[in-house]
């Protein structure tokens, strides 16, 4: 298992993305989730290229998979695929479809791009490490604020509280993009069932790792990443 660096640094991703050609609609998704990516799999993951089938590896499943260009540039520049990969997005021989694919691409634990389904599955991948005995690995799942309309996320925040999920983190990108949006903040909706929480700057490095990095025994936990519409 690769160990989490606190040395700061820069996602070289700027390159990377812009290699990426096909899928500008969602370019507002990518660069929300950026920093919050790169700071994952920078810092936080216990998971490398060589350990994506190890059984005590860190999970991470990318909710938010309609735009996954941002996803797919911290892959490649982490090693999980090769960086030719980006110049054919979604192209008929490629492995880069407009949503993840698990069977296609290394690393990608969970097939995503249908909004609403991420954090359900996250709760059901951390109950099933749970019932295996595998108490070392962790689950992370990334959100964006808009999924959270959908219904099926009230039951799966409101499982999670009662059952004491704490191997279980939850990101929301915050870019208010919410059709409904949420009094007293995106924050309140989880930790009414339980769960803690921490909001902080989504571009912020050492305050996303700060938050991603802190141990709540026996609570879930949201981390609620704000990015001001005007910067993506």
């Amino acid at each position: 298992m690769t160990t989490p660096t606190s040395t700061p640094t820069r996602p070289p991703l700027g390159p990377l993305l812009r290699r990426l050609t096909g899928d500008e609609k969602h370019a507002p998704s990518a660069h929300s989730t950026l920093d919050v990516l790169w700071v994952l799999y920078d810092r936080v993951l216990r998971v490398s290229p060589d350990t994506v089938d190890a059984p005590d590896r860190d999970r991470f499943l990318l909710s938010k998979g309609h735009g996954p260009a941002a996803y797919y540039a911290v892959l490649a520049a982490k090693g999980f695929i090769p960086e030719d990969w980006l110049d054919d997005l979604a192209g008929p021989e490629s492995r880069l479809g407009h949503h993840p694919d698990r069977l296609l691409v290394p690393g990608v634990e969970i097939g995503t791009g249908s909004l609403g389904h991420g954090l359900g599955l996250a709760v059901g991948t951390a109950l099933g490490l749970r019932a295996q005995g595998l108490t070392g690995p962790r689950v992370y799942v990334l959100l964006g604020d808009a999924e959270l309309d959908e219904g099926a996320n009230h039951e799966a925040i409101a499982y999670a509280g009662a059952t004491g999920l704490d191997p279980l983190t939850a990101i929301v990108v915050d870019n208010q993009s919410a059709s409904h949006g949420w009094p007293g903040g995106i924050a309140s909706r989880f930790t009414v069932n339980g769960w803690t929480a921490s909001t902080v700057d989504g571009r912020d490095h050492h305050a996303l790792e700060d938050a991603l990095t802190t141990r709540h025994p026996g609570r879930p936990h949201v981390v609620v990443a704000v990015v001001a519409p005007k910067e993506h």
